[in-house]
């Protein structure tokens, strides 16, 4: 009896149901079968994000080719909670980690926001998506945030949702508490945005309070680095209105 926890799980951009063949790119082919030594017939979790989770079959090819074919459904899909996270982008390893971090935490959508002080003058979005398509792998998500292209933080927002709360983390710390402001949330879908390092300009966070639909929070009495106020933001979130007070999925058995 093998726990699934332990079969390698994949992300699919196709289609799956069940005996509908499936070819794998070349990394996922090379990672099945030269670095977990998968062969032909051994179990993969698959997932595309409109499915539902699958186990399928590893199916060798020519070369350094396979495929895997869906047996069965081991769980329909479920939708993540309708959270956007616009953050200004930082130097590489720490974009990362946001990106990375989002995706643990139940985000939706990552919206890279330029800001006159934000350091990085450059996103890569084809590699944070590969960031989040990891993270996603390994965390039992049944989906994969999208991430959009950097686009300016006027820009970003002003088409935001009227009715839709969206949260904007002020480091000067003269707002209400975050914790006590999400206790009067009656949606959990909503927004949250995060500075650069350095904070908004005065001229932006002077758009930013005038904004009716933006509401100004704070993360506490100290400042708090940029990927770490990230982190504090959606954790909280996610514990005042997200889904951590649901049950946790446990993997089945192979024979469960």
């Amino acid at each position: 009896m093998v726990a699934m926890s332990s079969v390698p799980r994949l992300f699919i951009d196709a289609g799956l149901s069940s005996g509908e063949k499936v070819s794998l790119s070349d990394n996922q082919a090379n990672y099945i079968l030269r670095v977990m030594r998968l062969g032909e017939g051994a179990p993969v979790r698959v997932f595309n994000g409109r499915d539902g989770e699958w186990i399928a079959a590893v199916v060798p090819e020519s070369g350094k080719r396979a495929s895997i074919v869906p047996e069965r459904q081991t769980r329909p899909q479920v939708e993540t909670l309708d959270l956007t996270l616009f953050f200004a982008p930082l130097k590489k390893a720490r974009t990362d980690f946001v990106v990375e971090k989002a995706c643990e935490l139940g985000v939706r959508r990552i919206q890279p926001v330029m800001t006159e002080r934000t350091q990085s003058s450059r996103v890569r979005r084809d590699r944070l998506q590969s960031v989040v398509i990891e993270a996603a792998e390994q965390t039992e998500r049944m989906d994969v945030p999208e991430v959009f292209d950097d686009v300016p933080l006027q820009a970003a927002l002003e088409d935001w949702p009227a009715g839709k709360p969206l949260y904007y983390c002020d480091e000067a710390g003269d707002a209400r508490p975050m914790r006590e402001v999400l206790s009067d949330a009656s949606s959990g879908a909503a927004g949250i945005l995060i500075g650069p390092e350095g904070g908004f300009s005065p001229k932006e966070r002077e758009w930013l309070r005038k904004n009716e639909q933006i509401q100004p929070v704070t993360l506490g009495p100290r400042i708090l680095r940029a990927e770490t106020a990230v982190v504090a933001a959606l954790t909280l979130w996610q514990s005042c209105v997200g889904d951590w007070q649901e049950h946790p999925y446990l993997p089945e058995t192979e024979n469960g």
